[in-house]
C-alpha cells in the first residue's frame, strides 16, 4: 500500500501528474486544488496517497493537504460514491467550500461535479451533515459548535433564508452567517448586513 510520493514533477495533465520517484513514473489522480499547487515540470513534490486496488487496475489518488484525503475518504464512504466521483466533486467543491455545503444540505453545490445526481447529493448530505458539523469547517476561530448557525432554530436560519431570498446559494449564505455571528451580538439586522458585507468582499 502506498501513503506518500515525493519526486519530481514530470507531466501535469487534467486530472492527474506523473511523479518521477527516483526514475519510475507514478501516474497520480489529482483535483484539480491538488494540480494548481503542484508547480511546474522538474518542481519537486510530495503528495499524500490513496491506494484503490480493482481486478484490472491500480488506481493512485493524491492530495497535497490531509484536510483534502480526509474529504476524500468521508465521500468515499457514502454508498454509490466510488473514488473517481469523489474526486470529482473535490474539483467542482473544493474542501474549503465542502463542509459548508454539507453542514448547510447545499444539494447544488454537490450535483455540480459530473456522476454526481439529486438522489446521490441527498444520500452524501444525510451521511455525512453530522460528520460535516464535527469538522472544523471555518479558517477563523468561532463561539460555538461549528455549524450552529444555521443548525438552531432562531435569527441565524432567519438570516440565511434573508441572504438565499436576496440570491446568495444556500452554503455561501451559511458561512457568511458563520464568519460575523460573534460580531452580530444575535441581532437579526445586524447579522445581514455584516453578512453581505461578508459575501461582497
Amino acid at each position: 500500500m502506498i501513503g506518500k510520493l515525493s519526486g519530481l514533477l514530470d507531466t501535469v495533465s487534467q486530472d492527474y501528474v506523473l511523479l518521477d520517484v527516483s526514475g519510475v513514473g507514478y501516474v497520480v489522480q489529482c483535483s484539480p486544488v491538488t494540480l494548481a499547487r503542484c508547480g511546474a515540470k522538474g518542481d519537486q513534490v510530495s503528495l499524500l496517497i490513496d491506494t484503490h486496488v480493482r481486478e484490472d487496475a491500480i488506481t493512485l489518488f493524491g492530495f497535497m493537504e490531509e484536510v483534502e484525503q480526509h474529504w476524500f475518504r468521508l465521500l468515499y464512504s457514502v454508498q454509490g460514491v466510488g473514488p473517481k466521483a469523489a474526486m470529482a466533486i473535490l474539483g467542482a467543491c473544493p474542501p474549503d467550500q465542502l463542509g459548508f455545503a454539507i453542514a448547510s444540505g447545499d444539494k447544488a453545490a454537490l450535483t455540480r461535479a459530473d456522476g454526481v445526481g439529486p438522489k446521490l447529493a441527498a444520500r452524501i448530505l444525510t451521511e455525512l451533515k453530522d460528520k460535516a458539523g464535527k469538522m472544523d469547517l471555518s479558517p477563523a476561530p468561532v463561539d460555538g459548535a461549528v455549524g450552529k448557525a444555521v443548525n438552531e432554530a432562531g435569527i441565524h436560519n432567519d438570516a440565511v433564508s434573508a441572504l438565499i431570498n436576496l440570491g446568495y446559494g444556500r452554503s455561501d449564505a451559511y458561512q457568511a452567517v458563520l464568519k460575523v455571528q460573534a460580531e452580530a451580538n444575535d441581532n437579526l439586522s445586524d447579522l445581514i448586513r455584516l453578512a453581505l458585507k461578508e459575501l461582497s468582499a
